[in-house]
């Protein structure tokens, strides 16, 4: 009985031994055909960014470097050497990543100028604006976020006053691509500017433009995934807080305009404003729709007399 369970043993032990060295074998096979697949698979070096690029940011050996890539991967527009990228002093004209390569349509040519319009998608118009602390969200504005556009302005007519206002939303989801001259998507410190650069169509260019003479332009900071279209209405300063109660101007009535006024002497002086009368008792004798307010005395009758 016991040489059985020593043979047991002794064929589980083998098995086992035998089980890994299976699965070694499959495992050493496999990755040397995945070695050999590369080794057949051609393979090319181009440049890489080794730091992050912001737009401006030129185009320096510290900031570039070499990196191996297959044959059949390197994307259309990469540089194959060094030399190449930092020639005519190229800057960034998009961010790009560390590990990004570096292509063609993301950097400048001739001069290293880093153009704006190069950021444009097709069809596309950037606009400037004027704005200030208050209509620009504190500096909160930042390039590459995505705002609205408000107009307030005088509500039209000749019978408006210069309080009578009003507020609309002139347009949605609109891109900023630079606060002043600043267009680094990288900047996002808070900065007050004056002007903010608007990526938007012909359409809506021409609509800033009318805007701008029409009253004041404010962005309102909207979240970057919100893409829904909100259907706001114009508003009136009539619309500001919840109560919709104002004074019309207080006309004097008729009776009040006719009443004549009583001289200290007792007569009657000439019809006019009722003046605030003495504390005290006393009468009001109406005739016909007139009516003529008595001071009462103690024992009765006109006062004073």
């Amino acid at each position: 009985m016991q040489n059985r369970n020593i043979l047991i043993v002794i064929g589980a032990l083998i098995i086992a031994a035998v089980a890994v060295v299976i699965v070694n074998s499959y495992l050493t096979s496999v990755e040397q055909q995945a070695e050999q697949r590369a080794s057949d698979e051609k393979v090319t070096r181009i440049v890489v960014a080794t730091q992050p690029l912001g737009f401006g940011d030129a185009l320096t050996p510290e900031n570039v470097r070499l990196q191996t890539y297959f044959a059949s991967a390197v994307p259309q527009g990469a540089f194959l050497t060094v030399r190449d990228a930092l020639a005519e002093n190229r800057v960034a004209l998009r961010p790009i990543v560390p590990g990004e390569a570096i292509l063609a349509d993301k950097v400048s040519g001739a001069g290293g100028r880093a153009v704006l319009s190069a950021n444009l998608p097709e069809g596309m118009r950037a606009v400037s604006i004027p704005v200030s602390a208050i209509t620009g969200v504190s500096g909160f504005v930042r390039p590459a976020d995505t705002v609205d556009v408000l107009l307030t302005r005088k509500i039209p007519g000749e019978g408006a006053q210069a309080e009578d206002l009003m507020s609309e939303v002139i347009l949605e989801r609109v891109k900023v691509l630079a606060i002043d001259q600043i267009a680094n998507e990288g900047a996002t410190e808070p900065q007050v500017g004056n002007t903010a650069v608007l990526e938007v169509d012909p359409t809506q260019a021409q609509k800033l433009a009318i805007a701008v003479k029409l009253g004041t332009l404010s962005l309102a900071l909207r979240n970057v995934e919100s893409q829904e279209a909100v259907q706001g209405r114009t508003l009136t300063n009539r619309d500001v807080g919840n109560s919709r109660l104002y004074i019309r101007q207080r006309q004097p009535s008729r009776s009040s305009a006719m009443a004549p006024v009583m001289a200290p002497s007792g007569g009657v002086q000439a019809a006019g404003p009722v003046p605030s009368l003495p504390s005290g008792p006393s009468m009001t004798i109406y005739r016909g729709v007139e009516g003529e307010a008595y001071p009462v005395g103690r024992l009765g009758g006109k006062q004073g007399s």
